[in-house]
């Protein structure tokens, strides 16, 4: 995946903008506005480095990836009303990963969450992006929902998986873009076979 440029962002009176470590306030306040999400993955409200962790993290060296963005969806005022981690080529190449999607609980149930990520997939496409993945704590039952209704399928469950207070089960979700198949992405992450 190549893009040289941004989402587009479809709701009126947002922009889409890139974050840096110096946005961390502003990703935590959103972070801060949204306990339940935290409470639902991690066992703990976000702590008060989260957001600066999240902007400055990369994957483990030794996970191939190419390019990370931290997007922002900001309103005028610079309040951020969603925010979406994006990791390209993560494991093998045109994979777009989602590291992490939320939008702000004012904006929650409007649509936007959705029109929002038609917008990253549809950027992904046109920068080449051949699958969509994301991984979702089972349990999380407002998510599960949400990235099914996006056409994301399941390929394979990751117990154990440790974060914050918190052992989860995580599902791995994947959704083939264009003319490809899970079986293709399967064929190329091996790690994600069931």
């Amino acid at each position: 995946m190549k893009a040289a440029t941004l989402p587009g962002c479809p709701i009126e009176g947002l922009r889409a903008i890139e974050l840096t470590a110096g946005d961390a306030p502003v990703l935590q306040r959103l972070f801060d506005a949204n306990p339940a999400y935290f409470l639902a993955v991690q066992g703990e409200p976000a702590g008060a480095d989260q957001a600066r962790a999240e902007l400055t993290e990369s994957p483990p060296p030794d996970v191939p990836w190419s390019r990370a963005w931290q997007i922002g969806f900001v309103e005028p005022s610079g309040r951020l009303a969603a925010f979406a981690g994006i990791v390209a080529d993560l494991f093998a190449a045109d994979v777009c990963h989602i590291g992490l999607f939320m939008v702000d609980p004012s904006r929650q149930g409007s649509g936007e969450a959705q029109r929002l990520y038609a917008a990253l997939e549809q950027w992904a496409r046109d920068h080449g992006a051949l699958w969509m993945r994301l991984g979702v704590v089972v349990g999380n039952t407002r998510a599960e929902r949400f990235w099914s209704r996006c056409g994301f399928l399941p390929v394979r469950l990751r117990e154990g998986y440790v974060i914050g207070r918190q052992t989860n089960v995580v599902a791995v979700l994947v959704k083939p873009l264009a003319d490809r198949t899970l079986q293709d992405y399967l064929a190329l992450v091996a790690r994600d076979r069931p």
